[in-house]
């Protein structure tokens, strides 16, 4: 603490022409707690918290593909909503799975949770159906339901698909399993 502080605090003045300048710092102190909060506000620190989770989880989401599928065939496929497991931080991609390996729709699930839980991300089926997925004529038909999860919005099943097969012909209708 300087001599000049000091001074001030004791009413002291040590000459005149320091009267400017304790007055700033009288004034000064008696602002300080406001501009101490000015500077680091309350509860900035939680917000900070929350933005820093908000970022990391929005990284975790955005490393999540929209879509993964097999390369060719017929296979069941589901829709996702993938989300973080926080309620606080907000974020929601959905996402298409669709594997030949699983023989139910609910294994596709089971092996997409397992994944996605290791990242602090929490999904909600939001139903299924099946795929028939052309490679050599670039073709893919989304239909059918699935028995477990019901039908799947097959139309955003499409959107997500066009986005990775953009040069593909992609169509969809409810019939069949």
């Amino acid at each position: 603490m300087s001599n000049l502080w000091r001074r001030s605090v004791a009413g002291q003045l040590a000459n005149p022409a320091e009267d400017e300048n304790i007055t700033s710092i009288c004034m000064f102190a008696s602002l300080r707690p406001a501009f101490k909060n000015f500077l680091h506000p309350p509860g900035v620190a939680s917000i900070r918290g929350r933005l820093r989770s908000s970022i990391i989880m929005s990284d975790k989401l955005a490393a999540v593909p929209l879509v993964d599928i097999d390369d060719n065939g017929v296979f069941k496929y589901i829709l996702i909503n993938v989300f973080p497991k926080d309620p606080k931080v907000e974020g929601k991609i959905t996402i298409v799975r669709g594997y030949k390996r699983c023989e139910w729709h609910a294994d596709i699930y089971d092996e997409v949770m397992e994944k996605l839980s290791k990242l602090a991300l929490e999904t909600e089926c939001l139903g299924g159906g099946r795929i028939q997925h052309d490679a050599a004529d670039k073709k893919i038909k989304v239909y059918g339901y699935s028995q477990g999860f019901g039908r799947a919005d097959h139309s955003i099943a499409v959107e997500l698909l066009k986005k990775k097969y953009p040069e593909y012909t992609i169509t969809w209708d409810n019939e069949g399993y």
